[in-house]
């Protein structure tokens, strides 16, 4: 029988979404959770895994490239595996309205994997640094001189994260 060890496989642009991951990860290592945290893209195989937690930002109306990346590559095994799914987006004043915005694009790329049944999907808030932005969008000037911000609330993501063990479990025994 497989070990009872989760994944928590991210994208990230410019580290937000990996300190979600690790933070994560650190969770279950307390919780004496046998757990990887890796980036999508550096995952070669999930034979070992008994579930999956993915996460990436929403940017520009998009899940990162790497995330939906990861689904296509690995579908055949997520579709036996329970996963989760967690998406950074919204990081201005206009939080709740954006978060509104930001929900229906996740939902709209999580669209394009009919076989995805998450077992959930949490919408985090985003960091912002103009500061870190990267080609092409270091170009647009409204992006370079937004404010930065960081809307994560850690003690949000501590409590989704500490109530998907029990989940997967009753999953598990559901199969």
């Amino acid at each position: 029988m497989k070990e009872n060890k989760f994944l928590v496989a991210y994208a990230t642009m410019s580290g937000s979404t990996q300190e979600i991951a690790e933070f994560i990860g650190q969770e279950y290592k307390n919780m004496g959770i046998a757990v990887d945290v890796q980036r999508c893209r550096e995952v070669l195989d999930l034979r070992e895994y008994s579930s999956v937690i993915l996460g990436a930002p929403i940017y520009m109306f998009r899940l990162h490239k790497d995330a939906l990346r990861f689904l296509q590559r690995f579908q055949k095994q997520l579709v036996d595996l329970p996963v989760a799914i967690f998406a950074g987006g919204p990081y201005g004043d206009n939080v709740e309205e954006d978060a509104i915005e930001v929900r229906k694009n996740l939902q709209t790329e999580l669209g394009k994997f009919t076989w995805l049944q998450p077992l959930s999907v949490q919408l985090v808030g985003g960091r912002f640094d103009p500061a870190l932005l990267r080609f092409p969008y270091n170009l647009i000037p409204a992006l370079k001189t937004s404010p930065a911000s960081d809307m994560r609330d850690w003690g949000e993501i501590q409590s989704w994260a500490r109530s998907l063990p029990e989940l997967v479990a009753t999953k598990m025994t559901n199969r």
